[in-house]
């Protein structure tokens, strides 16, 4: 929202606290043990194959950062058969693709009271990495954020099961101690609303019981699903093979939606006209640990369907017409724009007073916090590539006529791969909806049209360009001493950040005619981008040939 200035330069975002970095790092760590676990034990891809670890990171990339944390290192072939399944799932007639196997034998001692339902061992891989969580009754067991607690679930009784009731694989008579055969069932196919429903409907009809559901949606509009149930009443798995082969069958047309073609479906569920397409259900969104608050809302870390989320929740006190009109807009740009250097959307709860918008969790943190808490001055190399993903994402959104109106880098957001999006629509605006409100943004990053309350267009994007292009050069807040107000009516009259020195020309070129003060003559992002990614080759080109001569030099 407009006036959700959290700290001045650090509006409303879905960055994280920096607490959470060490989390993430462990999270990309995995993928490296699992990598060298492989080789260790000679899997013949791993070794053979060059392509595997570029592979393998392609497949972790997918993945939201908590499906890393769940990888039992004792089993990280498991790994490559979620890899496999996802693989089979991009053919629309094959989904979805399931696999089945026996886990595990559970005893149980049972007076009647589910509390006392033990499990003998790990039941799914990094379902705890804790021994004594394995000992905790089910009921109390542990939620994780990729975890969904079918009895904790408000939403148990429109899944169409329930958990463990009448289980046949089990004697409840008190006293008595007995065995439960625990299965594994994972699905892939494409994601879509309602799949988890869906899903646990399916295994409900072939009379499992779900105990656990580990569920991952990928980056690329596919799921990935590991349910743990009992039900099943022998180890071996032919026969429930063949009890979900009918089952899937009965679903029949409604696992890849109105579509066989993948990206049609994609783009399709990313930018519906309807709001039940995207509407979030508030009990299955999961509300993690609060990231920022502002005057009319605050912003969360949240889990919802396995993957992690940025949630930001209006309160519902400071709730006026005028807001509610501003969320309908930013949820209306939002589920219309899908690119890789825009942050994407997951879904709102549109139901007032309880109005929120979901988006993916950036865990790189914005590029302010980057920059000036920790201080960072970038190589001339890496702060051109983050130029020139601002720029992707920037163009696309020109391309689509909207202006974003509060570009700066507290609302550029990274990934773990360092991937900067473009986040924060809570001002965007279609252009043409007519005369733009003056003074919308954050001062030291306006336009001096926008703060003169003239007429202005995407250009006014160009110049807050300018402004973030200098503090990727400076690693500097601009106008540092002076107040907002100050700055504002400094550039009312001219004004610009000081011109750093040892700044490649080209570079210092590019930002002076962004920042022109006539909005005609400022570049537009689709000729900035041309320029920025040139000066990268001749950047590269000149590090590659400075260390040949390090090389022959050193020889």
């Amino acid at each position: 929202m407009a006036d959700m200035d959290f700290v001045e330069g650090v509006g409303e975002s879905s960055s994280p606290p920096r607490s959470f970095a060490a989390g993430f790092c462990a999270a990309h760590d995995v993928r490296n043990d699992v990598y060298t676990r492989l080789v260790e034990c000679g899997h013949e891809e791993a070794v053979s194959n060059p392509q595997f670890r570029e592979n393998l990171d392609a497949h972790f990339n997918r993945l939201p950062p908590s499906y890393g944390l769940d990888v039992n290192m004792e089993k990280v072939e498991d790994v490559l058969l979620h890899q496999k399944l996802l693989s089979l799932a991009k053919d629309p007639e094959k989904c979805p693709v399931y696999h089945i196997r026996f886990l595990e034998h559970v005893s149980t001692k049972s007076d009647g009271n589910d509390d006392h339902v033990f499990l003998d061992s790990m039941l799914l891989s990094g379902s705890s990495n804790e021994a004594a969580d394995r000992r905790l009754p089910l009921s109390h067991k542990r939620t994780r954020g990729n975890i969904i607690d079918f009895e904790a679930c408000s939403k148990l009784e429109d899944l169409n099961l329930d958990v463990r009731k009448n289980s046949k694989a089990m004697d409840r008579r008190p006293g008595n101690i007995g065995h439960v055969l625990i299965h594994e069932v994972i699905f892939s196919t494409i994601d879509k609303p309602k799949l988890l429903s869906q899903l646990s409907a399916l295994l409900s009809d072939i009379g499992l019981n779900i105990r656990e559901a580990h569920v991952f949606s990928t980056t690329d509009g596919y799921s990935l699903d590991v349910f743990v149930v009992d039900g099943w009443p022998i180890e071996e798995t032919d026969g429930l093979y063949e009890a979900m082969e009918k089952a899937v069958a009965r679903y029949e047309g409604s696992w890849s939606g109105s579509s066989h073609s993948h990206p049609v479906v994609k783009k399709t569920l990313d930018a519906q006209v309807k709001s039940a397409d995207w509407e979030i259900d508030r009990r299955l969104l999961k509300i993690g640990e609060r990231i920022a608050s502002g005057s009319c809302g605050d912003l969360y870390h949240g889990f919802y369907l396995g993957q992690d989320v940025a949630v930001k929740i209006l309160r519902s006190e400071d709730l006026n017409a005028d807001l509610e009109d501003e969320f309908n807009q930013e949820v209306a740009i939002l589920r219309k724009v899908q690119h890789k250097n825009v942050v994407r959307f997951v879904g709102a709860c549109t139901s007032s007073p309880h109005l929120c918008i979901v988006t993916e969790y950036m865990p790189g943190g914005s590029l302010y916090d980057y920059l000036h808490k920790n201080h960072c001055v970038l190589k001339l190399s890496q702060l051109l590539k983050f130029a020139i993903d601002v720029c992707e994402g920037m163009e696309y959104l020109h391309l689509n006529n909207i202006i974003h109106r509060d570009l700066k880098t507290a609302n550029l957001l990274m990934d773990t791969q360092q991937v900067v999006k473009v986040a924060d629509f809570g001002v965007a605006r279609y252009q043409s909806e007519g005369v733009m409100t003056a003074e919308t943004g954050t001062y030291r990053w306006m336009a001096p049209e926008v703060i003169n309350h003239l007429p202005y267009d995407q250009k006014a994007d160009i110049f807050s360009f300018a402004i973030v292009l200098w503090e990727l050069v400076t690693a500097k807040v601009p106008y540092d001493s002076m107040t907002p107000l100050q700055a504002a009516l400094g550039v009312r009259q001219g004004l610009r950040p000081d011109l750093p020195k040892n700044v490649h020309p080209k570079l210092l070129d590019l930002m002076q005619r962004c920042w022109d003060a006539e909005p005609v003559n400022r570049p537009p992002f689709t000729e900035i981008k041309v320029e920025l990614r040139s000066l990268l080759e001749e950047v590269e080109m000149c590090t590659k040939y400075e260390e040949n001569c390090a090389a022959v030099n050193g020889s």
